[in-house]
């Protein structure tokens, strides 16, 4: 008895190349939108500190089993797995832990003049210091004397005679 090979149905076969194709595609987009959201949360990640006391970013926290660190990673995971906005979540961390939770703090109000301070006050000192150099460099090295010879009126032949007097005053 021979055996003929069943001959598949042509719907089937475009329904299962359909269906194939489907779930590939799927996942073309689907891998990129998850490794976009941990790029995300990378870059998120690194606007805060990581609150154990190591002083480090919060993504780059070296502490072996940091239960801090990973509940933060969690808490930030979630609120961009909800859609909430960077500046929602960093309400939420600033909420939790308070101003210092960014690794860089906020370039408004108080935090802005203590940014611009080092920088304005380092401009500052270099002018006062190019001001004094070139002060320097214009007065002259000597004054000549005030009571010079020339100044009282006192003649070269007077000059030299009384050179040679203090010549045989101070000879002996």
């Amino acid at each position: 008895m021979t055996k003929t090979a069943p001959r598949e149905n042509p719907a089937r076969v475009f329904l299962l190349t359909a269906v194939l194709l489907a779930t590939a595609a799927a996942t073309l987009f689907i891998l990129p939108a998850r490794a976009q959201k941990t790029d995300h949360a990378k870059q998120l990640g690194g606007k805060f500190m990581c609150m154990c006391g190591c002083n480090q970013v919060l993504t780059q926290c070296n502490h072996v089993g940091c239960q801090v660190s990973a509940a933060m990673l969690k808490e930030l995971d979630q609120g961009i797995a909800r859609g909430d906005s960077d500046d929602l979540i960093s309400q939420n961390f600033v909420q939790e832990f308070g101003i210092k939770v960014f690794s860089e703090p906020p370039k408004s109000g108080f935090n802005r003049v203590a940014w611009l301070i080092p920088g304005v006050s380092l401009a500052i000192g270099a002018l006062l210091v190019v001001l004094v150099i070139r002060s320097w460099r214009r007065r002259p090295s000597f004054a000549p004397a005030a009571g010079s010879a020339a100044s009282r009126g006192i003649s070269p032949e007077q000059l030299d005679r009384a050179r040679k007097l203090a010549e045989r005053e101070t000879e002996d």
